[in-house]
């Protein structure tokens, strides 16, 4: 890379953006007001307005979107007649979980082993500075070739919709020829790839109920319905014996005809226990990115420490439901709902609330800004071939642009890569990828300016 101007602009912008994703992680931008204070979301978004109309960006603006967040949107004029371009990524962040956890603080950047560690580093405020290096090394040889859109997202983590709905109601706004999402990942650490599909996920809240209060286990155990244990047994039925997901109705016999994931990758990336078996069937790919599969992401209940011997009479849960490209989010909403009340024991009242939702994606891999991305690629990472992937998570504003703008075409690159273990703790970076794909995405914009 190192003979390329773009390539050299950016390394020497590095130590640059590692400062700058600092002050950025420092930021506690979870867009749960109830964890974290809203103002950590506010200043934020203002880093990252400040940061665009440093760059020359015009109309720069905080934008209040109906989930009560701000995204951050910003306008660079290119030459006259010139194509526009889209750029996303989000600022807000998951919580860091157990911060005890965390090797060093969630919300400060730390340098260890090569990688770059903090809340966000990957996903996805390290795509914030990605666009911001990029158009920086266009700047330094050249100029910017393309009229650039900006779109830094508040609430992606949290399903919430705002983003989505406020475009549905300003669809001239975030209009481009080409969308560049910023918030997947490569393959693997140095293997360039564009994510061509994401599963869709619906989110339900879950309660059951079954006695006016807590009972005595020694004095009605026995005969008192649990509300706890008919919650495990409404849990247990969402999995076959292998662990596949099993809702009512639900097709899960999907299959993927691209990129291998193999089995011992797999567990490496995963870090799976010696001896602790993968669930479900098929490859690996099928289930990850082909399937749907659920997840119990948290469960009211006593801990261990405190308990009373008690039979409980509420219980509740979030389940996750991510499903595949082909199958309609609310469709599979209302077949998870039907499951679970179906699956109910003992008569016990439930009830099931739906608190987020988005639609899988499925890409245009033929089209024209995928050639020019991967002759970027083949640039930015000497003697690698683009690489086509799914991606399980879910990315609910890809599907509100396809619908609102069906002739733009729209890729997902990013920073995301296995070992940076985003959602868990100790989320990092690879400071080179962050390198390669900026000069990646410059050169990309340059190709397609050029088409």
């Amino acid at each position: 890379m190192s003979s390329n101007p773009v390539a050299e602009t950016v390394a020497s912008l590095m130590p640059r953006a590692k400062a700058e994703l600092a002050e950025l992680v420092a930021f506690k931008s979870v867009a749960d007001f109830t964890q974290f204070p809203k103002s950590e979301s506010e200043a934020a978004a203002n880093w990252v307005a400040d940061a665009l109309r440093a760059e020359g960006f015009v109309d720069v603006a905080l934008l209040d979107t109906p989930d009560g967040t701000q995204s951050v949107y910003g306008y660079l004029p290119g030459p006259e007649g010139a194509k526009t371009v889209l750029l996303y990524a989000h600022y807000d962040v998951q919580p860091p979980l157990d911060e005890a956890g965390w090797t060093t603080p969630p919300f400060e950047l730390t340098e260890r082993d090569g990688r770059w560690y903090g809340r966000g580093a990957a996903d996805c405020k390290g795509g914030v500075i990605m666009h911001l290096l990029a158009l920086r090394a266009l700047k330094a040889n050249g100029g910017v070739p393309v009229n650039i859109k900006v779109i830094a997202e508040g609430s992606e983590e949290q399903g919430t919709g705002g983003l989505e709905r406020y475009a549905e109601e300003h669809p001239e706004l975030l209009e481009a020829d080409t969308i560049v999402i910023g918030d997947a990942g490569n393959f693997r650490v140095g293997l360039p790839t564009v994510t061509t599909t994401l599963r869709g996920m619906t989110l339900v809240r879950v309660r059951i109920d079954t006695l006016a209060g807590n009972l005595h286990s020694g004095q009605f155990g026995g005969a008192a319905p649990d509300a706890l244990a008919a919650m495990i047994r409404v849990l247990d039925s969402l999995r076959a014996e292998d662990g596949s997901t099993t809702v009512d109705g639900l097709d899960a016999t999907g299959t993927w005809d691209g990129l291998e994931y193999t089995e011992g990758q797999f567990r490496a990336d995963a870090k799976v226990l010696d001896g602790v078996e993968l669930i479900g069937n098929g490859s690996v790919a099928d289930r990850l990115w082909a399937r749907p599969a659920v997840t119990v992401l948290g469960i009211d209940c006593p801990p261990v420490v405190g308990a009373t011997p008690s039979v409980h009479s509420s219980a509740r849960a979030l389940i996750s439901l991510r499903v595949p490209p082909g199958v309609d989010a609310t469709e599979a909403t209302k077949l998870l709902q039907a499951h679970i009340q179906a699956h109910t024991p003992w008569g016990a009242r439930v009830t099931t609330e739906q608190i987020g939702q988005g639609q899988a994606f499925r890409a245009d891999a033929s089209s024209p800004a995928y050639q020019a991305m991967a002759d970027a690629m083949a640039v930015a990472y000497p003697g690698e071939t683009m690489q086509y992937a799914g991606e399980g998570g879910s990315i609910p504003l890809c599907n509100t642009l396809a619908g609102l703008y069906p002739q733009a075409e729209i890729l997902l690159i990013g920073l995301s890569e296995p070992e940076a273990q985003i959602h868990a703790v100790n989320e990092s970076v690879h400071p080179q990828e962050l390198e390669r794909l900026s000069v990646a995405e410059a050169l990309f914009l340059r190709n397609y300016a050029a088409d």
